[in-house]
């Protein structure tokens, strides 16, 4: 019995003996440099238990935890370049259309979901379409070179069973570069990506033109922008209730005219500035400085147009008011008519050629006034939504509407006038105006509620570029010397100039 009980002790001696030498041997690394060999990442692979918190264990940490698996976590914290690594997508939601890039393919015979593409509503023949030798430079382009861009569009032949549609493509099919966005890190002067960004790092996109300067002052919606003859200032209006008057060779603001009220349209015909203000028209003449009040409006004035010695004004209770100047004795205004006929407020005014008038409305309809006889002489009815621009270029007439479309009107042989063309986006537009570029062709500026101005060449309404601002641009004007202003929602106005070659 005693010879047992010595075995049996002996035994535990050296089982304790072994565990301890088992121990020490378990807390370093195979190659003896002090690395837990239960350094547990997840579960399964020696790592924590499911059930258990994201806690690191204190006992790993001073090199003392005997249990595998072990309840905690045994692991360092992650590196500080994992957590700060670039993420591998953009910073915004890519809109509906990231997915889709202009290519053919074969649609499946009378299918009922294969929708077609519109690009342009056409209502007439007299549409611009491209001319032959377009046509001819299209032909001649290779197979092999169209292919090679998958973003293109493929010329096929002609086939029955093909459709204008769009395919779907997967992500690495995507361009890397977003040109019509504006990196919101980049305003705030965060982003971390420089020339990697697949955003824009500029407040404009296009040849031949460049953004000149920008002036800061008003801290309300710039509501126009004018530029009186032979002065040498360019004058601004805001809801803020001020004139600020620009010196045009430093672009420091000379001059703040505070009115008290919201400016709600400004104008000028030759020396003469108009302002437009609830229930009254201000007048300055800038160069002899005497300054007059027209009074008469019912609410906010919206719209101001001058030509010769007549001023009119487009009112929110949808009159308009003209005015004429006399000068027998001494400089004075006369209200020679109140036109009636719209429904709800004026948004626009301008005057055409042949006597004529034309006025865009809250009541979705354009009326056509003879300024002679003081008679509207037909209304048109094309938009669906608040007419917000009107335009007139040449012997044509451009609308545009919040029902995201720019119309263009031309006379019939019975005189009257119709849609020749319908140009759609996918905003809302705000404001139109129109110059030459240096090489004498025709630009569209168009302003959209998406906080930009779309550039088309007219006739085919040809991409030419796009300004951005922070919020939406409500007034256009255009200057001499190839200038041009835009003035936004957040007050700042924006000079522009064209590049000669």
């Amino acid at each position: 019995m005693s010879v047992s009980l010595n075995c049996f002790t002996i035994s535990a001696a050296r089982f304790s003996k072994s565990l301890s030498m088992e121990i020490k041997t378990a807390r370093r690394g195979p190659q003896g440099k002090g690395n837990s060999v239960f350094d547990r990442l997840g579960a399964g692979q020696g790592g924590h238990l499911n059930n258990s918190s994201n806690k690191i264990c204190k006992f790993w940490l001073s090199g003392r935890c005997l249990k595998n698996p072990c309840r905690f976590a045994h692991s360092e914290t992650p590196d500080v370049a994992t957590i700060h690594r670039p993420r591998q997508t953009p910073y915004y939601p890519r809109s509906s259309n990231a997915l889709v890039s202009n290519t053919w393919r074969r649609a499946p015979r009378n299918s009922q979901n294969v929708q077609e593409k519109v690009v342009n509503h056409m209502s007439s023949e007299n549409v611009p379409r491209k001319s032959e030798s377009d046509l001819e430079d299209i032909k001649r382009k290779s197979p092999e070179s169209i292919s090679e861009s998958p973003s293109e569009c493929s010329v096929v032949e002609k086939d029955s069973n093909l459709e204008n549609v769009v395919e779907e493509k997967p992500l690495e099919h995507v361009p890397t570069k977003t040109a019509e966005r504006v990196c919101e890190f980049w305003v705030q002067g965060t982003c971390v990506y420089g020339d990697q960004c697949p955003y824009l790092h500029s407040w404009f996109r296009g040849d031949k033109f460049k953004r000149l300067a920008e002036l800061q002052g008003h801290n309300k919606a710039v509501n126009g922008i004018a530029l009186p003859l032979r002065c040498n200032k360019l004058c601004s209006g805001s809801s803020d209730g001020t004139i600020r008057l620009w010196d045009c060779h430093t672009g420091q603001c000379a001059n703040v005219i505070n009115l008290g009220d919201e400016v709600g349209s400004v104008c000028s015909e030759g020396p003469w500035l108009f302002v437009g203000m609830p229930n009254v028209v201000k007048v300055w003449n800038t160069e002899s400085g005497a300054e007059y009040s027209l009074n008469g409006p019912v609410g906010q004035v919206n719209a101001l147009e001058s030509v010769n010695d007549l001023l009119f004004a487009g009112v929110e209770d949808g009159v308009i008011l003209a005015w004429k100047g006399t000068c027998k004795s001494n400089l004075t205004f006369q209200l020679a008519a109140t036109l009636k006929g719209h429904t709800h407020g004026i948004t626009s005014l301008v005057v055409g050629g042949g006597n004529r008038l034309y006025s865009g409305s809250k009541d979705h309809t354009i009326r056509v006034w003879d300024h002679e006889n003081w008679q509207c002489i037909m209304t048109l009815n094309g938009h669906d939504d608040v007419v917000k621009s009107l335009m007139c270029w040449d012997k044509y007439l451009f609308s545009g509407s919040l029902d995201c479309t720019i119309k263009v009107w031309a006379s019939t042989d019975d005189g009257s006038l119709e849609v020749i063309y319908t140009h759609s986006e996918e905003q809302g537009i705000l404001a139109l105006s129109g110059m030459t570029d240096p090489d004498v062709k025709p630009i569209l500026y168009c302003s959209c509620s998406d906080k930009s101005v779309h550039l088309y060449e007219l006739p085919t309404f040809t991409d030419r570029g796009r300004l951005f601002a922070k919020q939406e641009v409500q007034t256009l004007q255009i200057g001499p010397g190839g200038l041009f202003f835009t003035g936004d929602q957040t007050g700042l106005l924006t000079v522009y100039t064209w590049l000669a070659d």
